[in-house]
């Protein structure tokens, strides 16, 4: 779950429901300065599905030690410590979830989910935060995930229905920076966060090289984004989300209960240039 705090309580959204409004950033990225995703349906295939793993999980939300809803929150934007709340295995086991999930019928979205899970364990985790204890199993999940990578990697290369040219490294790469922008940027949105930010990595250009963009809040779910990587000169996307009322729940049972209560709502978020 993802949370964003009201004067009553929680607005709460499932990671894939995160993950479909990041495809939806995909989809409608590039113009003339910024290249468009390609191979499009592979490329948008993985961002949707990345997040695939918490389903169940999200399904039944924990509580965290004071009670809140166990979720991403606006605190944690800049840091990666989601298994704190849960058992490291458990953790670990989502992560790995969305990708075999993909491996099954689409290697390359498969590998842009895991070389995403790599970048996240490896370039954002602080592991001084993991228990001495866990250190071994983490290490040995991540041997695990990039022995995986290397199948992935020869699926893709004798894949037939992709161009050479998006089979490169330096092509995959520039996805998987695209996969991690428009996550960064739903993460964003979803948390409502008020201060400006870069969307992580310089994403590329049509005529070669990069550009960092940065994303500064100016309304309620609204960001304006220099440059402008997109086509129209402003979007709005819709979020689902459902509203439980209370700051803190006695237990996890109280938290589902006051979830499976809750009526879905729309979210507007919107992007201006």
């Amino acid at each position: 779950m993802l949370r964003l705090e009201t004067e009553t309580g929680w607005l709460l959204i499932t990671h894939p429901d995160h993950a479909h409004l990041a495809a939806d950033f995909a989809a409608a990225w590039g113009n003339e300065q910024f290249r468009s995703p390609e191979p499009r349906a592979r490329v948008l295939k993985g961002i949707a599905a990345h997040d695939d793993g918490w389903t169940a999980r999200d399904q039944h939300p924990g509580i965290t030690r004071e009670g809140k809803p166990s979720a991403f929150s606006a605190e944690l934007v800049g840091k990666y410590g989601a298994f704190e709340e849960m058992d490291l295995d458990q953790y670990l086991a989502v992560r790995q979830r969305a990708t075999q999930a993909l491996s099954q019928d689409d290697a390359y979205a498969a590998l842009l989910v895991s070389m995403h899970s790599v970048n996240l364990l490896t370039e954002h985790v602080d592991r001084s935060g993991i228990a001495p204890a866990d250190l071994t199993l983490f290490d040995r999940f991540l041997d695990h995930i990039r022995a995986g990578q290397k199948k992935l990697h020869a699926d893709v290369a004798a894949d037939s229905t992709l161009r050479e040219e998006e089979k490169t490294d330096e092509a995959i790469l520039k996805n998987l920076h695209l996969l991690e922008a428009c996550d960064n940027l739903s993460l964003l949105s979803c948390v409502d966060f008020s201060r400006p930010s870069t969307l992580l990595h310089p994403l590329p250009l049509n005529g070669g090289g990069a550009k960092e963009i940065q994303a500064s809040p100016v309304g309620p779910r609204t960001f304006r984004l220099a440059p402008w990587p997109f086509f129209y000169p402003e979007l709005t996307f819709q979020l689902p989300a459902r509203h439980v009322e209370g700051k803190t729940f006695p237990s996890s049972e109280a938290l589902a209960a006051a979830l499976a209560d809750a009526d879905e709502k729309h979210l507007p978020v919107t992007l201006v240039q």
